[in-house]
């Protein structure tokens, strides 16, 4: 399969635009929308969010990922592998967790041959949904060994920010619930205990807990933590 994971947005004509590629050159490959409203502009916190998500999807997969604000500057297009899966995307540190977290073999490639049209600020299109399609179809791509460093090798384990906000208002954070215990969260000077599901705290009561993807999130009972706590994607989020 082939997978998607965008800032996109849902909206206008770039998912549908790379899914018409892909549909051509890898015919009969399913091709699964992972998600297109990564955070935008960030691939610092897409990178957390992306590596929570990869454990579900098949072994063999190849994952196109595209959270990308330099488009078209210096950073390089990049094939990463990582457990088995395949990620073709920009080397701007989006992989960095998933490359930190792998298990077993790790790699990072650079993409040495553009395509004959490619433009400036759609790469995403012209370059990386082709190499997505050509990995899933069993072709060999134009590849070196990137020994550079890529941004993020700095970045913490946990990242104690909101790194997405869902339609219910629930915010995801950069941080593995499993290292937290039953210790509470302060965001915005309020303090959050843990819950295990919606009905551990009474409506209207703002409480964490660990999400499905292993991730600690912050949700009110039958309500909007986003609304209620004021977040947004990159608010701070700490232990108490």
């Amino acid at each position: 399969m082939i997978v998607l994971f965008t800032d996109f947005g849902w909206n206008g004509p770039y998912v549908g635009q790379m899914k018409a590629v892909l549909a051509q050159r890898a015919p009969n490959i399913p091709i699964i929308d992972l998600m297109h409203d990564a955070p935008t502009f960030s691939p610092q916190a897409a990178s957390y969010l992306l590596a929570s998500l990869v454990d579900d999807l098949a072994w063999d997969a190849v994952i196109c990922a595209v959270v990308d604000p330099g488009v078209g500057g210096p950073r390089p297009p990049v094939m990463v592998e990582a457990d088995g899966r395949k990620f073709i995307g920009p080397g701007n540190g989006l992989f960095e967790m998933v490359l930190r977290r792998a298990q077993e073999h790790r790699a990072v490639y650079r993409l040495t041959r553009a395509p004959v049209r490619l433009s400036a600020s759609f790469h995403g299109r012209d370059l990386f949904a082709p190499a997505a399609a050509a990995l899933a179809m069993g072709e060999t791509l134009p590849l070196e060994e990137l020994k550079d460093p890529m941004p993020g090798g700095d970045w913490p384990d946990d990242l104690g920010r909101i790194i997405y906000i869902d339609h219910y208002g629930n915010a995801m954070t950069g941080i593995n619930a499993d290292r937290l215990g039953d210790r509470c969260l302060m965001v915005g000077g309020k303090r959050l205990p843990r819950g295990r599901t919606f009905t551990d705290h009474p409506p209207g009561m703002a409480f964490w807990y660990a999400n499905s993807c292993g991730l600690a999130e912050i949700a009110v009972t039958q309500g909007s933590a986003a609304h209620m706590l004021d977040l947004e994607h990159g608010s701070a989020v700490s232990l108490a």
